[in-house]
This record gives C-alpha cells, sequence and structure tokens, in this order.
C-alpha cells in the first residue's frame, strides 16, 4: 500500500507577495444550502516583477475577477471538478485516483486560482507609508491611528510597493468542505443552523471563499454575512422558490415549527467584533452582520456560525474580587447556544470567565477585543479553535446533576481557550515545531485546573499521564517528528498532545530548580510578549527561540535535555539497587537504565493497526533506544529519626554508582511499629509519646486499630521477624525521582514494609500512588488486604488513592485466604454506604464527588474477582446485581446514570468467565450440573436487570442516552465472551437514522467488532451509511470503525480459525509437527506481527467480495464527501486492493448496411446483422500460420474422421444482402427468437461411406 499523505516538502522559495487585508461577504442560502459571496483582497507586492498570483480556492464557480478593476487572465482548476476517473474503474483502479489527489494533500496544498495580473498594471514604489484600512477604521474610531496598522517601513519587503487591491465573485452550489449545514434534512427535528468545519488540515477556508490558505498567511479581517433574520423566513424560503430554483420538497417530511420557533432570530456568530448589524435594503427577510478583526489571523483561523443561537452572558460568573482587579480591561464572554440549552451552558462554561481572567493576569493580555463560546450538533471534533471563538460540540454539555464529565469537560474547554493565545496568536513555524505551541496551550491548562482542583489532583493526573507514556513510547517517533505527521494519522496528534505537556511540565521542574525562579510560566509570559510586540516573526514560534528563551530566563544549558525529550524518543526504565554499608556510613546506590536491554516484539493491535500501516507506508522510523538518559535526579532518603534528606545526583551513564551520607548518628529506638501505631490510634496514650512529631509519624492508615475493629474486620499484624527487619533498618524508605522531574518507569528493590512507610507518612500524592502501585504487585497475603484496605477507609487519602486500593483488593480475594478481599470489599461498602449494621444500601447522595469515586469504585473491583475456574463468585456477582437492583436515588439532587451505567458494565463483567485453571480444582458432575442451573438463574435475573433500564431510557431519556449504550456494550462483551448467544438484529434497530448520534455510532461499531462486515448485505448498508448519511460526526465514527473491522480481519481476531499447535499431545506422548505445521505458525506470526504479513492476510482473505469491493469504491467516489474523507477511504482502498492499471473497454460490434438503388439514388439501411471477423485476414497471424503448416508432416489418416457440421432451423430469418465480388465473407445469420441449433457429426471411416 502506498500512503496518500506525503512527508512535509523542502522549504519552499520566499513568497513574491502577501495579503494584508481581506473583506469577505458571504450570502448563505438556507434554502438551498448553497453561497454567494465576494471577497476583497490587498495584496502586498514583494517585488516590482510580480507577475503571478496564486490562491487556494475550491468547489467555487468564479463569477468576476479583477485587480485593480482591471480584468485578468485566470486558470482555474477546481479539484472536486477533476476527483474522478473513467466510469468502468473499480476499488482496484484506487492508485490513479489518488493521483488526483495529491496535489491538495500536500503541506501546504498546491494552490488552484492562478492569476495573469494585466499587462497594463505597473506596480509602483511607495514613497510614504500608507495607511491600511484597518488604520482609517481606527482613525474613525478614536481619532488616531494604532500603532502597527500602517504599512511598515522599507524593512518589510511588501511596504516598499503600493498595494493590489484584487475583487473575485464567486458561488457555491454544491458544498462538499467548510461549511456544515445542520437540522434541514428530510424528518430532522433538530434547530437549523449552520457553522464553518475548520480543522487543523489544510483546505477548510479555502472552501468557503479564495484565500491564500496557510497558517503563516496572516491578515487582518473584515467579514460580512447575510442570512434570514428569523428561522421562519429561512424555512419560507425552503418551500418558495429562489431565483428560479425550487428550494426544498413540501411532502410532509418537514418538521412543523412554532409560531415561537419560527419566530426567533437568526444570530451570527463569527471572528472579531461586532461592527454592524442592518436588514438588508433588496429584502426584507434578510440581514447583513459585519465583523471586524484587528489582529492579524490566518484563513484556517477564520470562523463562523449561523443559527437561532441562544445568548448566555458568561461574564456575570466573573468573580467580584477579579472584576475589581481587571477594571476596564474585563474581557467579555459570551456563550452561544441553541433554544433550551443555556442551562447546561451556564454549567459546562462556568469556569470560563475565571480562566480568561487567570490567563491574563498571568500571561498577558488577551489578543482580541473577546471571546464566543458556540455549541452546535454535528462537530467533528469535541472543539474547534478559531480566533475570538470556539465551537464546541453539544456532547460536551451537561446539566446542573451530572457528575462524572465534569473534570474533562472543563479541560477541554479551557484549552479551547488557551490555544487563543498559543496556537491562534502564537503559531508554530514549521510542522515539527507544533509540539511547543499544543504543549503550551495543554501546560497552561493544566496549571488552571490545578488552580481548581487542588495540587493532589494536578500531580496524580501527571502520574498517571506519565505512566501513560512509558506505557506508549515505544517504537515512536519524537515530539518534534510529530509535529510534521499529524495528518497522517489522528493517532500521532493524540500522542502528541499527551506528550508534549508533560515534557514541559518536567522542564518547568527543573527550571525552577536550577535557577529559582518561577520555572515555565514565566518564559511563556515572556513569549507571548516577544509575539505582541514584534520579536516573533508572523507570530511563528520555532524550538529554536524556545530553546534559547528558555535557557536565556531559566540561566542554565538544556540541550541535552531537548535532544533526549524533544529531539529523541522513548523513556528511561531505571532498575535500583541501594545498601546501607555501617563502616562507611553511607548509603551505596547502582541505578541501571534498561530502557535498551528490552526486545519488544509486540503483536499488532486492532487500535493501531492503520497508524502503523500508514507509518510503514511513508517509511516513518523511530530513532533508537536512548541508552542513556542524563540529567538531575533528587533522591530523598528519610532516615531513622523520620528526618527526609534530598540529595540531588547526576545521572550521565546507563550505569551510574554514588554513595550517600548518612545523616543521623545515633541508634534509633527500636520501638514496634505495631505500638506507634497504638499510641498514635487511642487518644489515651497521647501523652506518653515519645516526641511531638511521633504523633504525626503515621498520620496516614492508622484507621481500624483497635482489637475490636481487627477482629471484626479480620485484619493482619506484622510478624516478630518483619518487625524484627522493621528495627534494624537504618532508614524508613528512600524516594527516587522526589521532584517529579524524570518521565521514567523506576523499580526499586525496597522491602515492601518500606513501601508501607511511605504510603503512610509521605504527603506526596505521587510516592503514595507508587506504594499502591508496588503492593498491588506482590504476592497475595492478609497482610496485604490489610494495608490495602486501611487505606481504602482512611478518608484523609486522595480519592484517586483510595480508588486505586479499592481496585488491588480484588486480587487478595483468593480460596486461599478465605475470599478475604471480597470480604474487606463489602464491608467497606457496608460501613461507607449502608445503613448501620445492614447490608442495605441507603439512598445515594454524591455531594461528596470523593465518596462518589469509592462507591463507584468497589462494584468494579467487585466484578474482577475470579476463582479458580476463572468465574466470578457468585457471592461477589450477587454484590454487583443487589447493588443495581436496589439502587435508590431518591432525594439525590446528582444524577446517578453514571453509576448505574458502572454497575451495568460490572455486572457484565462478573458473568465473563476469564482464563482459569480447571486442572486444581475437583467437581462431581452433580455440582457441575447444580452451578449450571444457578448460573443460568442469575444469568436471566441479570439480563432483565439490563433490560430494564434499557426500557427506562426509552422512556426517561438518561444523559446521553447512556443506560442505551452501556446496555448495547454489555451484550456485545457477553456475545463476544460466548455467555449468551450471538444476535445482531437488536442492534441493528439503534442504526437507523434520525436515532441519537452516539447511540448510533456505537451500534455500528458492535456490529462491527462482532464481525458483520464480512456479511455482504451488512457491508452494503454500513458502507452506503458512511457515504450518505448527512452527519460529518457519523460519517467519520463509521471510518474509525471501518479500520478497525478491517484490522480484525487482517490480524485474525474475532475470527473462528483451526488451532495450530507445534506440539500435539496424545496419551501422554508428544509428537512434533512437520515442517508444514512450523511453516504455518511462522505465518501466523508474521500475520500478527508484521505489517506486510497482515496485510498480505488481509488482501488474501478480501480478494473474492465483490460485493465489498463495489461498496467500498462507491463511498469513496460519492459526491458527498469531502477531500480528506476520500483520501481515507482511498487508503482504506489500497490497503486491501491490489493497483491495476487498467481499463475496461466496451464497444459495440459494426453492423452491416443494405443499400438499394433507386434510379440512381443509392438508400443505405442498417440491419441487424454484425460482423464479428476482421475484413481481411491479419497478415501477421496468416505468414505464422503458413510457416506452421509447413514444418509440420502430414500424418495418414489411420483411424476415423470426425467432422462437426452446424445446421441452423429458423424461421423468417432474412438473408444478408447481396454482396459484390470484393465484398467480405457474409456474417453469419442473426438467430430469430425459438430457433433451434442442430449438431450434425458425420464419421467417415477410411475406405467407406459415410
Amino acid at each position: 500500500m502506498v500512503a496518500i499523505t506525503e512527508l512535509p516538502p523542502p522549504p519552499a522559495a520566499a513568497p513574491t507577495f502577501s495579503v494584508s487585508h481581506q473583506k469577505v461577504k458571504l450570502d448563505i442560502d438556507f434554502a438551498t444550502r448553497t453561497v454567494k459571496g465576494r471577497t476583497e483582497i490587498t495584496i502586498l507586492p514583494h517585488t516590482k516583477d510580480l507577475k503571478v498570483i496564486r490562491l487556494n480556492c475550491r468547489q467555487s464557480i468564479l463569477t468576476r475577477l479583477n485587480v485593480n478593476s482591471k480584468g485578468a487572465v485566470v486558470k482555474y482548476d477546481e479539484p472536486y471538478g477533476r476527483f474522478h476517473i473513467h466510469s468502468a474503474a473499480t476499488a482496484h483502479q484506487h492508485h490513479q485516483l489518488r493521483q488526483k489527489l495529491l496535489p491538495q494533500l500536500k503541506e501546504p496544498p498546491e494552490e488552484e486560482l492562478i492569476i495573469h495580473l494585466p499587462k497594463t498594471l505597473t506596480i509602483e514604489e511607495a514613497w510614504e507609508p500608507k495607511i491600511s484600512v484597518l488604520a482609517k477604521h481606527d482613525a474613525a474610531e478614536t481619532g488616531h491611528v494604532t500603532p502597527g496598522s500602517a504599512i511598515k517601513s522599507a524593512e518589510d519587503p511588501g511596504s516598499r510597493y503600493v498595494p493590489l487591491t484584487m475583487i473575485i465573485e464567486f458561488r457555491i452550489d454544491h458544498l462538499r468542505d467548510g461549511l456544515q449545514f445542520v437540522g434541514w434534512e428530510e424528518g430532522d427535528r433538530r434547530y437549523p443552523h449552520v457553522f464553518t468545519s475548520n480543522t487543523t488540515r489544510p483546505g477548510a477556508a479555502c472552501s468557503i471563499f479564495p484565500c491564500v490558505d496557510q497558517p503563516g498567511a496572516r491578515c487582518t479581517w473584515e467579514i460580512s454575512i447575510t442570512c434570514p433574520r428569523s428561522l421562519g423566513e429561512a424555512t419560507r424560503r425552503r418551500h418558495g422558490r429562489e431565483n428560479g430554483v425550487k428550494a426544498g420538497h413540501d411532502d410532509g417530511g418537514e418538521v412543523a415549527r412554532t409560531d415561537d420557533e419560527g419566530a426567533m432570530e437568526m444570530t451570527v456568530v463569527c471572528t472579531g467584533e461586532l461592527t454592524d448589524e442592518v436588514v438588508d435594503p433588496d429584502d426584507p427577510g434578510k440581514k447583513t452582520v459585519s465583523f471586524l478583526c484587528a489582529t492579524a489571523v490566518a484563513p484556517p483561523h477564520v470562523g463562523f456560525a449561523v443559527g437561532p443561537f441562544e445568548h448566555v452572558a458568561l461574564s456575570d460568573f466573573r468573580e467580584t474580587d477579579e472584576d475589581d482587579k481587571l477594571g476596564t480591561n474585563a474581557i467579555q464572554v459570551h456563550g452561544y447556544c441553541l433554544p433550551g440549552r443555556s442551562a447546561q451552558v451556564q454549567s459546562t462554561c462556568m469556569p470560563m470567565a475565571k480562566a480568561i481572567d487567570h490567563f491574563t493576569l498571568t500571561y498577558g493580555s488577551y489578543p482580541f477585543t473577546n471571546y464566543n463560546v458556540c455549541f452546535v450538533d454535528d462537530l467533528i471534533e469535541d472543539t474547534v479553535e478559531t480566533a475570538a471563538l470556539s465551537l464546541c460540540s453539544n456532547r460536551l454539555l451537561f446539566p446542573d446533576e451530572i457528575v462524572e464529565p465534569l473534570d474533562e469537560v472543563t479541560r477541554k474547554v479551557v484549552y479551547s481557550l488557551a490555544s487563543q493565545w498559543s496556537g491562534i496568536n502564537i503559531i508554530p513555524a514549521e510542522p515539527t515545531d507544533a509540539w511547543v505551541v499544543v504543549g503550551v496551550a495543554h501546560f497552561v491548562t493544566d496549571l488552571f485546573m490545578k488552580k481548581l482542583c487542588g495540587n493532589n489532583e494536578y500531580r496524580f493526573r501527571q502520574k498517571t499521564l506519565a505512566d501513560r507514556i512509558c506505557e506508549l513510547d515505544v517504537g515512536r517517533p519524537s515530539i518534534h517528528a510529530l509535529g510534521g505527521l499529524r495528518a497522517l494519522d489522528p493517532a500521532e496528534g493524540h500522542f502528541l498532545s499527551l506528550k508534549a505537556p508533560v515534557v514541559l511540565f518536567i522542564l518547568d521542574r527543573r527550571l525552577a530548580k536550577a535557577s529559582g525562579s518561577s520555572g515555565l510560566p514565566r518564559i511563556i509570559s515572556r513569549i507571548f510578549l516577544n509575539a505582541k510586540v514584534g520579536e516573533l516573526p508572523n507570530g511563528a514560534l520555532t524550538t529554536a527561540h524556545f530553546l534559547r528563551t528558555c535557557e536565556k530566563l531559566g540561566h542554565t544549558k538544556l540541550d541535552a535535555f531537548f535532544d533526549q525529550w524533544v529531539f529523541g524518543a522513548g523513556c528511561p526504565r531505571f532498575l535500583v539497587t541501594q545498601r546501607f554499608n555501617k563502616k562507611k556510613l553511607v548509603v551505596e546506590m547502582l541505578i541501571r537504565q534498561v530502557q535498551g536491554d528490552r526486545v519488544v516484539s509486540q503483536d499488532l493491535a486492532v487500535d493501531t493497526f492503520m497508524r502503523d500501516v500508514r507509518e510503514q507506508a511513508q517509511d516513518v522510523e523511530a530513532p533508537e533506544v536512548q541508552r542513556a538518559f542524563t540529567g538531575p535526579m533528587t533522591i530523598r532518603i528519610h532516615e531513622a529519626d523520620g528526618t527526609p534528606y534530598e540529595h540531588i545526583v547526576e545521572i550521565k551513564d546507563n550505569n551510574t554508582k554514588f554513595e550517600i551520607p548518612y545523616n543521623t548518628k545515633y541508634k534509633r529506638l527500636k520501638r514496634s511499629r505495631r505500638q506507634k501505631e497504638r499510641a498514635v490510634a487511642n487518644p489515651g496514650l497521647e501523652a506518653t509519646l515519645d516526641a511531638p512529631e511521633d504523633a504525626l509519624l503515621y498520620c496516614l492508615g492508622d484507621v481500624l486499630q483497635s482489637d475490636e475493629e481487627m477482629a471484626e474486620w479480620r485484619l493482619a499484624d506484622w510478624s516478630k521477624d518483619d518487625e524484627e527487619k522493621m528495627s534494624q533498618e537504618s532508614y524508613e524508605w528512600i524516594r527516587m525521582d522526589a521532584d517529579f522531574e524524570w518521565i521514567c518507569k523506576t523499580s526499586l528493590g525496597m522491602p515492601g514494609y518500606m513501601y508501607l512507610s511511605q504510603l503512610q507518612q509521605d504527603r506526596d500524592v505521587v510516592a503514595q500512588y507508587e506504594s499502591v502501585q508496588y503492593i498491588a504487585t506482590q504476592r497475595e497475603t492478609p497482610l496485604v488486604s490489610t494495608i490495602l484496605v486501611r487505606t481504602l477507609m482512611d478518608r484523609r487519602y486522595f480519592h484517586g488513592i483510595r480508588t486505586a486500593a479499592a481496585l488491588a483488593l480484588a486480587k487478595t480475594a483468593t480460596a486461599e485466604l478465605d475470599w478475604l478481599g471480597l470480604y474487606h470489599l463489602e464491608r467497606a461498602f457496608q460501613e461507607c454506604f449502608c445503613y448501620p449494621n445492614t447490608p442495605l444500601t441507603r439512598p445515594n447522595d454524591f455531594s461528596d464527588r470523593a465518596a462518589y469515586y469509592i462507591q463507584c469504585a468497589i462494584p468494579q473491583a467487585m466484578a474482577k474477582i475470579r476463582d479458580h475456574h476463572g468465574k466470578a463468585p457468585i457471592r461477589a456477582k450477587r454484590f454487583v446485581y443487589e447493588k443495581l437492583k436496589f439502587n435508590d436515588n431518591a432525594g439525590n439532587e446528582y444524577s446517578d446514570c453514571h453509576y448505574v451505567a458502572g454497575l451495568m458494565t460490572a455486572l457484565s463483567e462478573a458473568l465473563i468467565t476469564r482464563g482459569g485453571l480447571d486442572g486444581l480444582a475437583f467437581s462431581t458432575d452433580e455440582d457441575e450440573e447444580e452451578e449450571k442451573e444457578e448460573h443460568e438463574r442469575f444469568l436471566h435475573m441479570a439480563m432483565e436487570e439490563m433490560e430494564r433500564y434499557s426500557r427506562m431510557d426509552e422512556w426517561i431519556g438518561s444523559y446521553h442516552n447512556l443506560y442505551s449504550v452501556t446496555a448495547l456494550r454489555c451484550k456485545e462483551r457477553l456475545m463476544q465472551a460466548k455467555v449468551i448467544s450471538l444476535d445482531a438484529l437488536p442492534f441493528f434497530q439503534y442504526t437507523r437514522d434520525g436515532g441519537y448520534e452516539l447511540l448510533r455510532a456505537e451500534a455500528f461499531a458492535i456490529l462491527v467488532r462482532l464481525g458483520l462486515l464480512t456479511n455482504p448485505a451488512f457491508a452494503k448498508y454500513f458502507l452506503t451509511v458512511l457515504h450518505a448519511d448527512p452527519s460529518p460526526w457519523i460519517r467519520g465514527q463509521l471510518r474509525q470503525v471501518l479500520t478497525q473491522g478491517i484490522a480484525a480481519i487482517a490480524l485474525g481476531r474475532g475470527m473462528t480459525e483451526g488451532a495450530e499447535p507445534t506440539e500435539a499431545r496424545q496419551d501422554g506422548l508428544i509428537i512434533e509437527q512437520d515442517a508444514s505445521a512450523t511453516a504455518a505458525r511462522q505465518a501466523d506470526l508474521s500475520r500478527t506481527q508484521t505489517v506486510p504479513g497482515a496485510v498480505a492476510a488481509l488482501q488474501k482473505l478480501v480478494e473474492d467480495d465483490e460485493g465489498l469491493a463495489r461498496g467500498l469504491w462507491a463511498a469513496t467516489t460519492s459526491p458527498n464527501i469531502g477531500l480528506w474523507e476520500m483520501r481515507d477511504l482511498l487508503e482504506i482502498c489500497g490497503l486491501l486492493y491490489k493497483p491495476e492499471t487498467s481499463m475496461l473497454v466496451v464497444m459495440k460490434y459494426p453492423r452491416y448496411w443494405r443499400v438499394t438503388n433507386d434510379k440512381g439514388l443509392l438508400h443505405f439501411t442498417k440491419t441487424g446483422s454484425v460482423r464479428i471477423k476482421p475484413l481481411a485476414p491479419d497478415p501477421v497471424s496468416e505468414a505464422k500460420a503458413k510457416s506452421s503448416a509447413s514444418a509440420s508432416t502430414p500424418l495418414a489418416s489411420t483411424g476415423p474422421k470426425l467432422i462437426f457440421k452446424k445446421k441452423m432451423a429458423e424461421k423468417g430469418n432474412e438473408k444478408p444482402p447481396a454482396q459484390s465480388a470484393v465484398s467480405p465473407p457474409p456474417p453469419p445469420p442473426k438467430q430469430a427468437e425459438g430457433a433451434e441449433r442442430k449438431l450434425t457429426i458425420k464419421l467417415k471411416l477410411p475406405g467407406g461411406g459415410a
């Protein structure tokens, strides 16, 4: 397969012109979903020899173009008009269509509109600074010209020559990209609106109006949009005739609108500041709304939305002290949404005013005059960032009573705001510099979320992200290289957004320690200031400039850091050994880096298969694994007296050995850990403590300490041997990378009781989480379960630590320990959420979010418990079932939909049998039969309970139809595990058009995961929806589902295949397999571990599926999809089918003509007879036949000879016309209907008659 997206080309030559200002006027016709437009572009020549101007322009029909009021020679190659090949093409000709797309897929794309300047046009030099349109506007408003609004001095190439004015008038009759109309399909009950579909990929802006569609082509803007004044006016126009064209269908499919809905005013939200709104003088039913963007931005960052939006004043949520502090500099924040969703916008965007104030005070002034957030339907991404406007999906909205998505949604909308500084005002100079811009936006977002949610939440999230990066960053390109690969696959951008902010986080930690300054926030503020004063050319930030600024303000060299974390890839893995030397009174440590020792032979994954294919096609290779990461590391040793001592060591090689001095000069008191715990737990003994600091020695996890509680909870204690070892230790514990300056995995050889000390005594949530992670990996013992349940029950721990402890308790629920972990989970839930001394659950109360997370985590942990057979104990299954059945949310001010969805998921997990060890347990046939009957009864009850919530969702809809979505996922999991029989029919009803989009997408995904993509009927239906559905979000989701389904087929996942063992066991004998079995095993490994092997297997499996090929090609060539959708589908075609450069040509046979002579007048008449033989024999073929005949010696007939003759018996056949001597031989007569063919065989014998 050859990928479509090309790698970034080499730097282009210097531009010959630039755009300083652009006016855009758009008349949007909602009835016909067409656009008429006019744009006026102010062009600054960079050379006097400028002859040609190249612009990006797609899907437009040009009606008028002039330069300085003079006509110009125009060459316009509209790309969508040539995105097709011959009608007989099939999916095997995908490479021919792909070649037509390549010019528009480059970055930057090739220009489609080429204007040759008139020969009579002379480019004149400018002797005086010219005042721009923006300057005139400022002068009219304020009475003076603002700095920077005049054209720059002679050092700017564009200031040397008089600007040119180009006017282009155009229209768009068929929209495929750029704009998305919603609510205008037959039967669609959503409110009609339209918005720009901006993306990080090039081509969105030029699909709406001609421009230089590049991130670096920044200019100021004047935008005017003409639209219907009200929703009713737009609807009426749909049923009328507009410009002589029927504007809709009045067949009863139109959704009726009430008078109140018809009176709703159409609102325009756009980039820039609102300057005017007037009624169209030619049509009172229309209005024109004008905006001015005084800050130069690129065309991809220009966006707007038009619809019956309600306005929400988000500035009203600004706190009084912040308002007083900012005064008149406070930025107005406006929210817009479709009718009836104002309350949800208030809940979702409540922190936005606080966020914009925080960013303004911390990092510098906001680059625009106001900020708007508009929520729309069918947005592909969750958020789209344009200048002064963020378009957000309605999927993000949630009401006050929803708890679960609060943090994640807030993070997304705040990131959209942060992108106004880093992403729109500051842009990457090159694609490879995108890591800085993306990372800075996420970094400042995280710092604001830290202000909202607290330091524990912030550090805990950074730790989980760092662990995730260590898991994923294997064989991946560097974040510097990923910037140029974002158009290759969405996963590249997702990983860049994951790793870049964490790299900036550890950079901030190192800068703060090295220079003692405020770290990275100060550097970010300086960069924003440099952009404001013009030190960043065109606002473009490079990696080199960012590095110099960090070194200058941080007073440290960072070349090694950037080489390892920005230009390099991978993460270090430290293996640490330590020993206390009593003679020297030092701690001897050896730190080994073992990341290069791992030889990873990973199987290909379904989720990442398409990314692997694309990377291999582009020859994207990850850098070699770094043998040694270098830099400072803080090691904190908590010595015997409880005092922490920090030591900074420099890691310089893959093996670093050093000695750390020991500071405690006296021998610690040999007082057992249990005695201290009891002393602290018993208030009556507080006065007997040896020292005041002892009271704080075990400040966490010291619950359930009394003898009665220990007996009741079945808790264990340390053995005497362990206590003796603890008393002999010279330090409490050692903490590696105490200041969180590394993204790494560390294995430290410490005893378990040291990790317990770290869990109980270290206040850092990262240290506590590392301790729980270590304890969860240890062998199951009563002491491990005791430690975990105490951590779970101590409310002073951060909820993430308590949740991790609850999930780890499932491992200690084994038959050998008498299901101790299960008992601890039951008892913890009863203690926290049930009536006293009863298992009856209290009504839900989610006012305490930490308790809510614990209440959700315990059933999830219960569902993971398994016995030796791999089955969940009936006790655990009943626990989850009862919590679901008797759930009571009466009186709770918050919704329990996410909690119920978690219980449904846990119940389905408990019903699935995981890999067990059947040979270790013995059971009789009667026991098995009884267990089977009990399982069937419980399964029936569980399915009924899930169905009950699914039916409830049909009557009282849950948030995002969560009950129905979860019920479908549970059924799928049970079918995949063969707990219930496979039945695809229940899922089909949710795929119908008009259903909730999240539910439709999930139903399609489940059907594909169940293997129905190989079903011809479903494949045809799926591919039809893939290209014909009006929602771009649905189409995008189905493309992802299609790639995952194809990956599953390629890798053999979810398919019924025969076992291919390397050895066979028969009657206790091991029989070695022959070479064919070894070859089959190697082929299977090649299929599951290498891209070429998987692709070869895939192509072999689908080569005979003509229905899939036809459906996929019909989707690829559909006129409804956009450029990048076509690119994705062509890549899938290239993956499935080998290219064939061929074309099926269909030609008609030549026919005979009859001629009659009517007194010298010849009449020619076509007959029904066709000629199927050439007029004259082929001379080459005739020569070959003669030579072959002469070379062969005729043999005498020694046997019978068969002669075949055909006779045609037919009635009323028309004889062929008379032929002259030179005419060709007559053709075979045309066979009439009902004619019978007879075959006569004559046998001639030598010397005899017939």
